[in-house]
């Protein structure tokens, strides 16, 4: 193992725990999600209030999903799938798992993702896109990931998050990850100061919100810059501009992964790579889990500076 940082520690007190896992080969894509069910298990200490994980795979050509949660429900979503079919003018298949569905449709995601947020005030849409599909829940990561399958999950990259609730009501909806815009995913480890602001300001550029989580705002403030048209790390350079707080950042695009911390880097982070995978952590005891990490490089990821990946691999 080489490693070039020694600020790696065993464990830490600070509050919630992100995972990310990119797969750079096919070698272990059929063990994606067992793998990030690991990392995730490291992460219980952390805070068992709630959490989630988002897994991306290389999706079927033409085809869009949503993933949409009724919190609290037992819902017969058929009324809602042919209702979205109508309105989209498109055929429109439902996959239940408990209180999530994920709509499958050669539709256009985002404007299904607004169709149910305008009328469907009983559900939540927690991601859309043509590779990513999003599951949360309150209480013990474990417990989560057992719920929703994660260990059977193949696919190319996923990123999960655990969180001890301190300064919001314990919900699913209110839990990470966060998905404004197509295949664009975010957790967060921090706090936002000027989250109410950009909000206003992100609502005037049309985004939508469903929260009052400030990491939604910085999910809809990536989401707003791509679809502006700026790359992942122009973005991430706006953001270190634009979004004031402290932070560290996991983020899944459509075709890659990044990793931002603010300036200070107040909040712990580790990164590990290898010929097939990287990950990135709140604590080297998840990357531990992986194969093949006694070959990883690893560091601590610099204030301040973007690191990527792209499908190839190769950090752009």
């Amino acid at each position: 193992m080489r490693i070039r940082a020694a600020a790696i520690t065993g464990e830490c007190n600070d509050m919630c725990g992100i995972v990310g896992l990119f797969l750079k080969t096919e070698r272990h894509r059929p063990e994606l999600g067992r793998l990030t069910a690991a990392m995730l298990h490291e992460m219980r200490s952390r805070g068992l209030d709630s959490a989630g994980f988002a897994v991306y795979d290389e999706g079927t050509v033409g085809t869009s999903r949503i993933t949409v949660l009724a919190e609290g429900q037992t819902p017969d979503w058929e009324p809602t799938r042919a209702a979205l079919e109508a309105a989209l003018g498109a055929g429109v298949v439902a996959r239940p798992l408990h209180d999530h569905a994920v709509f499958e449709t050669i539709g256009d995601s985002g404007a299904a993702r607004q169709w149910i947020i305008d009328n469907e005030p009983g559900l939540s849409v927690l991601s859309h896109g043509k590779q990513i599909e999003l599951f949360k829940s309150v209480g013990d990561p474990d417990l989560v990931a057992s719920r929703y399958d994660l260990a059977s999950r193949t696919g190319t990259h996923a990123i999960a998050h655990t969180r001890m609730a301190t300064e919001s009501a314990v919900t699913t909806n209110g839990s990470h990850p966060f998905v404004t815009g197509p295949d664009t995913c975010l957790v967060h480890n921090g706090s936002l100061s000027n989250h109410h602001q950009l909000r206003e300001q992100l609502v005037a550029n049309g985004e939508s919100f469903q929260t009052l989580n400030d990491s939604e705002v910085a999910a809809g403030y990536l989401s707003w810059r791509l679809r502006e048209g700026d790359t992942i790390d122009a973005a991430l350079e706006r953001a270190l501009v634009d979004l004031d707080g402290f932070y560290t950042f996991a983020i899944g695009i459509e075709n890659g992964f990044a990793i931002l911390r603010d300036p200070i880097a107040c909040k712990p982070a580790v990164i590990a790579e290898t010929d097939d995978w990287v990950a990135m952590s709140s604590e080297f005891r998840a990357i531990a889990q992986l194969p093949g990490v006694d070959d990883a490089e690893v560091w601590e990821p610099e204030p301040a500076r973007i690191y990527t990946w792209s499908r190839e691999g190769v950090p752009a």
